[in-house]
């Protein structure tokens, strides 16, 4: 069964918080993500994702139409194993897999994304989703926010499957 719904997010460059006071946070929950781009007509975006828990693996077939630089319309549906093999076939070749960890947890009523990658190491990127377009989301304590970069071109994880950010490039605010 898929699912489409609006995504409104913000995206943020953070520096790699601390793993002890996340793991303090409600809902905590850890993971470690191969994101493949496929093939997808212009104006569109298909990846498939293997996502590993301490306990299972989940994968993900997800469709997007960006709408604006802050929301896309998502249609998402689960998978199977065999059906992420088959899919692999219609890899987009000019873009290379995204593997990162990600750290998930929750401040208040909002729900944290943070996605480590393995050639940052002292940068991470943080993603929340909003109700609104002119929601700006708390931040607990121990995050340092250095730059938005919602709607940025090169941090989506689809460019960045096509030219990865060098992590001393990033601009502080």
């Amino acid at each position: 069964m898929s699912r489409t719904a609006e995504e409104i997010e913000r995206k943020y460059i953070i520096a790699v918080p601390d793993d002890g006071e996340m793991r303090k946070m409600p809902d905590y929950g850890e993971s470690e993500i191969t994101q493949i781009y496929l093939t997808s007509p212009d104006g569109e975006t298909h990846r498939i994702r293997k996502r590993v828990y301490p306990d299972r693996v989940v994968y993900t077939e997800t469709k997007k139409v960006r709408i604006d630089r802050m929301s896309c319309e998502e249609t998402e549906r689960e998978i199977s194993g065999e059906e992420y093999l088959a899919l692999t076939e219609r890899r987009d070749e000019s873009r290379t897999p995204i593997e990162k960890r990600r750290v998930i947890f929750r401040f208040g009523d909002q729900l944290f994304e943070v996605d480590l990658y393995p050639g940052w190491k002292k940068t991470c990127i943080l993603e929340t989703e909003l109700r609104s377009r002119g929601e700006r989301p708390p931040f607990p304590a121990f995050l340092r926010v250095i730059r938005e970069v919602t709607g940025v071109k090169g941090y989506s994880n689809a460019d960045m499957a096509k030219a990865f950010p060098k992590e001393d490039k990033i601009e502080e605010m």
